[in-house]
């Protein structure tokens, strides 16, 4: 079910919107340094994993720039995970598929599914274990779910809570990232 779902491009469209909204959101506040202007400095990045159709505009990362001084602020993104080459919702999905589905989802089929190497899947699973858990990042955002998402099932545990909620797979996919990322804002 959530494996299709990255084949979707109407969902890396929702998912661009969102990003679209969150940096006008972020460019409404000014410069979070000296409250100056922040005008668009957007790049492209060249993320893995998703569909081959995808077209150009939602290969953008949005960013802003400060028209006083100079510094540049990044929007939270629901497409981009920090400096991660994969796009956000690849990496959700393949650790929620790992964790949901241990019997059907061995490291080599994962890697044959998805087109993701050994070592990437190590670090993202170390990732969410071991360093995840205890960021400030994910503190602030723990209070906001219920007790019953365990650190120790992240992200899969976050996942499977907001499918839950929404009833809806893809509904709860984009609630989940737009839940991740809106701690910036």
């Amino acid at each position: 079910m959530l494996p299709e779902l990255l084949q979707k491009v109407n969902l890396f469209y929702l998912l661009h919107c969102i990003d679209i909204d969150f940096a006008k959101t972020i460019q409404q506040k000014g410069c979070p340094y000296c409250n100056g202007p922040l005008h668009d400095a957007k790049y492209a990045r060249q993320p893995r994993g998703g569909p081959e159709d995808i077209p150009d505009d939602y290969l953008i990362r949005f960013s802003l720039c400060c028209g006083h001084c100079r510094r540049r602020t990044l929007p939270p993104s629901c497409l981009f995970m920090g400096r991660r080459v994969y796009w956000g919702v690849v990496i959700l999905v393949v650790l929620a598929f790992r964790q949901n589905n241990p019997d059907c989802a061995s490291a080599r089929k994962i890697q044959e599914i998805f087109n993701i190497s050994r070592e990437t899947l190590k670090r993202w699973i170390e990732y969410y274990q071991d360093i995840f858990p205890n960021t400030s990042k994910w503190q602030r955002l723990r209070s906001r779910v219920i007790s019953s998402v365990m650190d120790s099932e992240l992200p899969g545990g976050l996942l499977n809570y907001f499918i839950a909620c929404y009833k809806s797979a893809e509904k709860g996919l984009i609630e989940c990232l737009k839940f991740l990322a809106s701690d910036n804002l």
